[in-house]
């Protein structure tokens, strides 16, 4: 069945506090296990659900997968999509670290569940930080105790800080489904600033509702949720090697997600994500404007998504976008460049609404208005191709002299 939205919608979404732990059922705490550096940081997580939830996640295309990526995705396998937490961790992303880091990836898990009273395979297991170093298990186990003895439900702000690394600031949203079966809700909490092209997620993302979902039924509606949220955003075009997205659903609301109410989860996933997501742009490591690239007039959405994705990553568009030069040259060039086929004579470029290029012409006169436009902190760039009916969106940001000294001394 596709995954496509009613004309008239049979239900009402409303922003509401308390972010990932919004939802009924759900419990969070967050504490300073000593992985990261400086005194009294959060740097450890643990998400519980009250009894058991359906869980569903996407994981990282990339080929050189974290050993936190590997676990969790064997403990989905094994317990068929039905667990009760996720612990997560920050300042260190174990991965490329061998034997040695998957074992430590399970005691994350099998802690967990000593002080839940569950199984560890069905806890999952998250973690965001510099590569190639191991984890401090003699800080992170007496860490992961102190966490599960705090749970909360009004711990979500301190849970979001803390699987931050790069991000200036914490992402979480939650919104309220009403439906005539009733009401659920959707919350959720995400990190990223940095490497960020998911192909699938963030670099690490957290969903939750207390709606009553199968695993199957969850992971479409994830999977459906990410195509135009998480997976339409890139800071720099590079893939994490712990990109992870979870979602997970207590039923404790007592909404049955049926057929019928597919969509009312769906838009509620979307709701979320995409505060999540378009928070993750703005916070993008030494970003000082957020761009929209929509490409219209395509002949496939797949078509559109690419040309807009090719736009958005090219650094000589996002160079020009920091310096504010309304360089249509760029665009074109991006979007010819794509892999998609298009008659550049049936083309037209806008920036903030104003046209600089049209049916292989420039409109240079305009080019003062687009500039002064692209001072601002959010920066529209509209392409049509002339070939169809189909657009997309992607969302990225500029590439500044910040963002290189960021990167240069990540390790030193």
């Amino acid at each position: 069945m596709a995954d496509v939205m009613p004309s008239t919608r049979q239900f009402t979404i409303t922003p509401i506090d308390g972010g990932i732990t919004s939802p009924t059922g759900f419990r969070s705490a967050a504490v300073h296990s000593g992985i990261k550096a400086k005194p009294g940081a959060l740097d450890l997580a643990v998400l519980a659900v009250d009894t058991f939830a359906s869980m569903a996640a996407l994981f990282t295309t990339n080929l050189a997968q974290a050993a936190p990526v590997l676990v969790s995705k064997r403990h989905l396998e094994v317990t068929h999509g039905v667990g009760c937490a996720i612990v997560v961790n920050s300042g260190c992303a174990n991965a490329c670290t061998g034997d040695n880091g998957l074992a430590n990836a399970v005691t994350m898990a099998s802690e967990v569940a000593a002080d839940l009273g569950c199984e560890p395979e069905q806890v999952l297991v998250a973690s965001t930080g510099v590569i190639g170093v191991g984890l401090k298990m003699d800080r992170l186990v007496p860490g992961i105790h102190a966490a599960c003895t705090s749970l909360a439900h009004g711990n979500a702000g301190e849970a979001a800080r803390a699987i931050m690394t790069t991000d200036p600031f914490p992402k979480e949203h939650a919104v309220r489904v009403d439906t005539a079966q009733g009401s659920f809700s959707v919350g959720g909490m995400a990190k990223g600033s940095g490497m960020i092209e998911p192909n699938m997620a963030t670099m690490l993302g957290f969903l939750t509702t207390d709606a009553q979902a199968t695993p199957a039924m969850l992971h479409r509606a994830l999977v459906a949720s990410a195509r135009d949220t998480f997976n339409a955003i890139t800071v720099d075009g590079e893939c994490s090697t712990n990109d992870s997205l979870f979602a997970m659903a207590s039923g404790t609301s007592g909404v049955v997600i049926t057929e019928e109410l597919y969509p009312a989860l769906l838009e509620g996933l979307l709701a979320v994500s995409r505060n999540l997501a378009l928070g993750i742009v703005r916070g993008g490591e030494g970003a000082t404007r957020m761009i929209a690239v929509t490409v219209r007039n395509a002949r496939t959405t797949d078509d559109a998504r690419q040309v807009a994705r090719t736009i958005a990553n090219s650094p000589l568009v996002k160079t020009a976008v920091h310096g504010a030069d309304p360089n249509w040259g760029r665009i074109v060039a991006a979007a010819g460049r794509a892999g998609v086929r298009f008659d550049i004579g049936r083309a037209t470029v806008h920036i903030g609404g104003i046209l600089l290029f049209e049916n292989g012409l420039p409109h240079d006169d305009a080019a003062p208005r687009a500039a002064e436009i692209l001072t601002r902190d959010a920066v529209d760039i509209e392409v049509s191709l002339g070939a169809g009916d189909a657009a997309a969106t992607i969302w990225g940001c500029d590439l500044s002299a910040e963002y290189v000294r960021i990167n240069g001394e990540y390790r030193t």
